[in-house]
């Protein structure tokens, strides 16, 4: 089963109709979508900040999501906002940043503190964005440290929404294969 575990008075929120997958664990001020997904084995640890996940949006397994903390010169630190229909890798590292609606994280990328990825933009996997970098809407962005590389296409852009939308249908698959793991 997953976990949802409380920290300091915040109790991770999860949409009915969202997906979290056993072996999952969310902890303190995390709130999960309509429709989005969470997969085996992924870490949301919202302790010392909070993790919003959009609707639609997908986790996949391994991935770790995290915060940081309010300190001076930055006195909110860097929350976790993740936009609706965004797609995230397997075993990425996501901190301290922002993905807008339709963003997409390749598997094994890090995006780091300070951070966004605009609208149907795109990190390449294995990719690692420094801290406070901005991918631009429509651009793909590969490389240690992530660089430019070129524009995404038209045919790429539309694969992200088939993405997504495959992503929901597994979902429901699976919330179906593990109902019986949740007593229902």
């Amino acid at each position: 089963m997953a976990s949802l575990i409380a920290f300091n008075g915040k109790v991770p929120k999860v949409a009915v109709d969202a997906f979290v997958a056993p072996g999952a664990q969310l902890i303190g001020d995390v709130e999960i979508g309509a429709q989005a997904s969470i997969w085996y084995n992924c870490v949301l640890r919202g302790d010392v900040n909070r993790i919003r996940i959009g609707p639609r949006t997908n986790i996949q397994d391994g991935s770790v999501i995290h915060v940081d903390s309010p300190k001076a010169g930055e006195a909110e630190g860097y929350p976790t906002l993740i936009g609706a229909d965004v797609l995230i890798g397997h075993l990425a590292m996501v901190h301290g940043c922002i993905l807008h609606d339709r963003a997409f994280v390749g598997l094994g990328a890090i995006v780091m503190d300070g951070c966004e990825i605009e609208s149907d933009a795109m990190l390449a996997a294995g990719a690692m964005l420094t801290p406070g970098r901005r991918v631009p809407s429509g651009q793909l962005w590969a490389g240690r440290p992530a660089k430019y590389l070129r524009d995404l296409t038209a045919e790429e852009l539309a694969g992200h929404r088939e993405g997504v939308a495959h992503y929901v249908s597994l979902a429901q698959a699976h919330t179906a294969a593990t109902a019986s793991l949740r007593g229902r």
